[in-house]
């Protein structure tokens, strides 16, 4: 018997494990105990380019659920608040790569160049924002806008050289900007109540907005620069998985 999402019970539950462990041990590696600049508290994250794949190609649950528990075992390892992690980080992670799997199966095959380039707007938009209301320093609001144009930059290449990955390169922006959108406006939420790592307490409002450029701009180029090679070399090596590249149409 097959779960909704196509893959057998037992799989799942094994597949999600992977994931999960994959995820908190790679993370806890890999964050080299680098914080958000001004903002404190969310770490540096390479190690989000594990869900996303499990999540495009097994399936949204696989991906959400091993997220979220990845996400909370890292916590406890890193800054041992249950409260915190179960609040903003477990929900942010599950809702990003969730949605990422979500939209990539509905999304794949989809070329518009419109839709891929324009997503990329949001973020070198507020960083804008953020430089102009003196949020943070001109060599912190410089690196964040370089980073926002290079993924802008490497988008516009997928539109003239590889346009059957911008349905997936939409998908896991989108993904990826709901989960720090939530972690932005969930550690401002927190901070009102009680103090967060590093100390911060009643951070101001304009804070979500630093802690959601701070974590998608630095996960987003782990995601969708070893993304397409990756997805072509499993296609390759699985021809069934070629669905995922877009090379078959999803149904409607």
């Amino acid at each position: 018997m097959l779960s909704r999402n196509g893959v057998k019970p037992g799989l799942e539950a094994s597949l999600t494990s992977v994931c999960a462990a994959l995820y908190a041990a790679l993370g806890y590696l890999t964050y080299l105990g680098i914080f958000a600049p001004v903002f404190g508290t969310v770490r540096f994250w390479p190690s989000v380019i594990v869900p996303a794949i499990f999540s495009i190609l097994f399936s949204p649950r696989i991906g959400g659920i091993g997220a979220a528990i990845g996400i909370f075992i890292s916590d406890m390892m890193i800054h041992g608040n249950p409260i915190l992690s179960l609040t903003v980080g477990v929900p942010a992670n599950f809702t990003a790569f969730y949605l990422m799997g979500w939209l990539a199966r509905r999304w794949r095959g989809r070329n518009s160049a419109a839709l891929a380039t324009s997503i990329q707007l949001i973020p070198a938009a507020g960083c804008v924002a953020i430089y102009f209301l003196d949020l943070i320093d001109q060599l912190s609001a410089l690196i964040y806008l370089s980073v926002s144009i290079i993924v802008l930059a490497f988008t516009i290449m997928l539109v003239l050289a590889q346009r059957s990955f911008l349905g997936l390169a939409a998908a896991s922006s989108l993904g990826l900007m709901a989960g720090s959108a939530i972690i932005g406006i969930g550690l401002w939420a927190y901070s009102q109540l009680f103090i967060l790592p590093g100390g911060i307490r009643n951070a101001p409002m304009i804070f979500a907005l630093g802690w959601f450029l701070w974590t998608y701009l630095t996960e987003i180029p782990f995601i969708l620069f070893p993304l397409p090679p990756i997805l072509k070399a499993i296609s390759r090596a699985i021809p069934s998985a070629s669905v995922i590249l877009g090379e078959e149409r999803a149904r409607a």
